[in-house]
C-alpha cells in the first residue's frame, strides 16, 4: 500500500469517487457483456407469457411483447454509452480547438468563434434532433448528432475561460518573452494545465448526453426499434402504468444510476484533480 500511486489512494479514500467510478465501471461491464450474452435474445416475442412477475427464468419479468426486461436493459445500455462517447468526443474534438484558438489569438477572432458558439448554443439537442429529423428521419445518429452538436460550445466556453486563466499565468509570459509561438504555448503549456477542467466536463457532459438520449429515444426521435433503449422503454410502459407500474421503474432507475454514476465520478475527480485540494488532502 505504501509504494501505491499518491494518486490512486487519495482515490480509493474519495467517497464520491469511488462511488460514481463503482456504477459507472458496472455499466460499462454490463454493455460489454449485453455484446455477446443476455439471458434472452432482445427480439424475442412471447406474447402468451407478456407482463410476466420477476422470476428465476425473468429476473425483472416481461414487457407487453413477452420481451425479457433484463436483456432489453442490458443491450440498451450499449447505445447509452454508445451515444456518450460520440457526443462528448464531437464535443471535445470541435469545441476545444475553437476554444483554445480564441484564447489564444483574442481580438476578433475571439469574438467571431464566441458569437459562433453563442450561436450553436441556441439549439438545444431537442431542438436540433427535431431539425434534423424532419431532414433525415429519426434514429440513433440524429441523436448523436444533436447531443454532439451541443456539446461543441459547452467545451468552447470551458477551453476559452480556462485557458484565458493560463495564458495569464508568469511561465506563460515567460514562454513569450523567450520567443515560442502561440501555437507551442497552446501546445507545451496551455492544454495540460487545463487538461483536468476538460476531463471533469466531460464526464459531467457524458450523464447530460445518457440523460438526452433518453429524452430522445421516449419521443421517438432517437433509438428506433428493434434496437432497445431505455427511453423508449419508459415511453413503451405507459400505457402499462396500472397494469404493471415496474416496466417503467427498471429503465427509470438504469438512466437515474448512470446519470448519478458519472455525476459522482466528476465531482470526485474535480476534488482530486484540484492542485489545491492535493495539498489539503
Amino acid at each position: 500500500m505504501s509504494n501505491m500511486n499518491p494518486f490512486l489512494k487519495r482515490a480509493l479514500k474519495h467517497p464520491s469517487f469511488v462511488a460514481g467510478s463503482t456504477v459507472v465501471l458496472l455499466l460499462v461491464v454490463s454493455a460489454f457483456i449485453s455484446l455477446f450474452w443476455s439471458p434472452y435474445p432482445v427480439g424475442d416475442i412471447d406474447i402468451p407469457h407478456k407482463l410476466a412477475a420477476s422470476s428465476a427464468q425473468h429476473w425483472f419479468g416481461t414487457d407487453s411483447l413477452g420481451r425479457d426486461i433484463a436483456s432489453l436493459l442490458l443491450v440498451g445500455s450499449q447505445n447509452s454509452l454508445l451515444v456518450g462517447f460520440i457526443a462528448v468526443g464531437i464535443g471535445l474534438g470541435a469545441g476545444v480547438p475553437m476554444g483554445l484558438l480564441a484564447s489564444a489569438r483574442r481580438g476578433w477572432v475571439e469574438e467571431v468563434v464566441m458569437r459562433a458558439a453563442d450561436f450553436t448554443f441556441a439549439f438545444p439537442a431537442l431542438l436540433s434532433a427535431i431539425l434534423l429529423t424532419s431532414i433525415y428521419g429519426p434514429g440513433l445518429v440524429v441523436s448523436i448528432t444533436a447531443i454532439g452538436i451541443f456539446n461543441i460550445p459547452v467545451f468552447a466556453r470551458i477551453t476559452r475561460g480556462a485557458a484565458n486563466s493560463v495564458w495569464s499565468r508568469d511561465y506563460t509570459l515567460a514562454a513569450r518573452v523567450a520567443g515560442k509561438t502561440k501555437w507551442a504555448i497552446t501546445w507545451e503549456h496551455v492544454l495540460p494545465n487545463i487538461a483536468s477542467v476538460l476531463i471533469v466536463q466531460a464526464t459531467v457532459q457524458f450523464a447530460i448526453a445518457i440523460l438526452a438520449e433518453a429524452a430522445l429515444s421516449y419521443l421517438g426521435l432517437g433509438t428506433q426499434p428493434p434496437q432497445p433503449s431505455w427511453g423508449r422503454m419508459l415511453n413503451e410502459a405507459q400505457s402499462q402504468m396500472f397494469q404493471a407500474p415496474m416496466l417503467a421503474v427498471y429503465p427509470g432507475v438504469a438512466i437515474a444510476l448512470a446519470v448519478l454514476g458519472f455525476n459522482l465520478m466528476g465531482d470526485g475527480l474535480r476534488d482530486l484533480l484540484d492542485p489545491r485540494l492535493s495539498r489539503i488532502r
